[in-house]
């Protein structure tokens, strides 16, 4: 299968560009999306890797005949992907016990912590913290990640679904699926008792197999192919999603996430997944 290079980055730079053309033999470059470039005629080249972190640049190949019409599903994670933040950390930050609760996050988000252990660790550290502290970290500190919007934008222009999934909490997926218009959101619920959180959460932690399983269920009730779906996520608990994804992006991503990636997006904003779907 005949495939292009798509070089992109939040500020790509001519020579940096002309550089990796030259690397690779591209006899042509042509822009295809604001910081996205195909290079025509590009071959693969054992110092690609190297060359294009440097100039920080991400890169894929790409199927010359790629649309992104092949694609019916998008499955995200929140915390990291979608958005800036960890929300159980800015939580931990409103009762003082943020330094302790990110320690964890890190572990769990580089696999070294089983997720479920991970999270009821962490929450139990949340006890007796005033629910209000939610809508303070939702107002003054959640932020999307760059090309957010504009990939939500396409993919629902496109007839993709979309879905939110997070071992975050409902508190926040509930308000992004109506902000950006996702098909389905999924994420933990925070129990509550008195107008102040307990530690624990309430049902079932959503960790990897919850996320994969949302993915695989959905493709079902949608009739698509395995091929047709599409995951993003960072940490080691979205893996399980991406084995069951056609396409899996590893946004920002820890490295045992960009190793087991079909692309890893380092520089680019989350609109860099369109490129590499064949939607200019």
């Amino acid at each position: 299968m005949s495939e292009s290079l798509i070089v992109q980055g939040s500020n790509v730079s001519t020579p940096a560009l002309k550089g990796i053309a030259r690397l690779t033999g591209a006899s042509a470059i042509e822009q295809i999306h604001p910081d996205a470039f195909r290079l025509l005629g590009a071959r693969d080249h054992g110092e690609l890797a190297e060359s294009c972190k440097a100039a920080q640049l991400d890169f894929g190949w790409v199927p010359v005949n790629r649309t992104l019409t092949e694609f019916g599903l998008f499955v995200t994670d929140m915390d990291s992907t979608l958005i800036t933040i960890e929300c159980i950390d800015e939580i931990a930050d409103m009762i003082g016990v943020k330094p302790q609760v990110s320690e964890i996050t890190e572990a769990a988000m580089r696999g070294e912590l089983d997720f479920a252990e991970s999270l009821t660790r962490r929450v139990a550290l949340l006890a007796g913290l005033d629910v209000g502290a939610l809508e303070r970290v939702y107002n003054e500190r959640l932020a999307l990640n760059p090309g957010a919007e504009l990939l939500m934008q396409r993919l629902k222009a496109s007839g993709v679904r979309t879905v939110l999934v997070s071992g975050g909490f409902t508190y926040f997926t509930d308000r992004l699926k109506a902000r950006l218009g996702f098909d389905h959101a999924f994420a933990n619920v925070l129990e509550e008792s008195d107008g102040k959180l307990t530690g624990r959460v309430s049902g079932a932690i959503v960790d990897a197999a919850a996320k994969r399983n949302a993915l695989t269920s959905l493709r079902e009730q949608y009739q698509l192919d395995a091929a047709a779906t599409i995951a993003a996520g960072d940490g080691a608990n979205d893996l399980a999603m991406f084995g069951a994804a056609g396409l899996s992006f590893a946004f920002r991503a820890k490295p045992v996430v960009r190793a087991q990636a079909s692309y890893a997006l380092d520089f680019s904003g989350l609109d860099g997944i369109l490129p590499l779907l064949g939607a200019a």
